[in-house]
């Protein structure tokens, strides 16, 4: 994506949050920009001070990734259960940094340790539980490949540990070009 672009959707995460939490409805996002229109999965991650305060995405779009986007601050600014105890206040959302993760399509893979650490993200599914881990956390917790794998099975998709071992597990990889807001 051009810098222009990317600078775009920064906006429009950004604009979506405040009207979200001042309980106002964001306006719908528009572009002529054909990257921009095209469907694509996007995750939008709100940090305050590298506290995590709202992580919310989809893999798979229904609409122009413009307007994923703008859904995917809202739903991380308002939507995610980890943070409904305590919410971003309007105070608040001038310090928050946005980052946006635009997703490549799911590739189901055969052997989770062909992951590559901070280039590939994870989607992990056994019947009806699942989870993901984006790329990056890779990066941010220095795991290896059997702990970002095992992690993503414990605690995000309420699994036992060892669970990508099971080839009743599907482990699916992705990348993500991020998008970040200049500090």
């Amino acid at each position: 994506m051009t810098n222009e672009q990317k600078s775009i959707l920064l906006k429009i995460a950004r604009q979506s949050v405040e009207a979200a939490v001042a309980g106002q409805k964001p306006q719908k996002p528009h572009s002529d920009e054909p990257e921009l229109n095209t469907p694509c999965g996007c995750f939008v991650t709100l940090k305050n001070k590298d506290e995590l305060r709202g992580c919310i995405g989809q893999f798979i779009a229904d609409k122009p990734l413009i307007e994923l986007v703008g859904d995917m601050a809202v739903a991380a600014a308002t939507g995610d259960p980890r943070f409904m105890a305590d919410r971003i206040t309007p105070k608040e959302v001038k310090e928050l940094d946005i980052e946006i993760s635009v997703l490549s399509p799911l590739k189901k893979t055969d052997n989770p340790l062909n992951l590559r650490l901070g280039i590939d993200g994870i989607y992990i599914k056994k019947g009806y539980a699942n989870g993901c881990f984006l790329p990056q956390v890779a990066t941010e917790t220095g795991w290896s490949k059997e702990e970002f794998l095992s992690y993503c099975c414990g605690h995000k998709a309420g699994l036992k540990p060892d669970a990508w071992k099971d080839k009743n597990t599907e482990v699916y990889l992705f990348t993500a070009e991020i998008i970040e807001e200049e500090s």
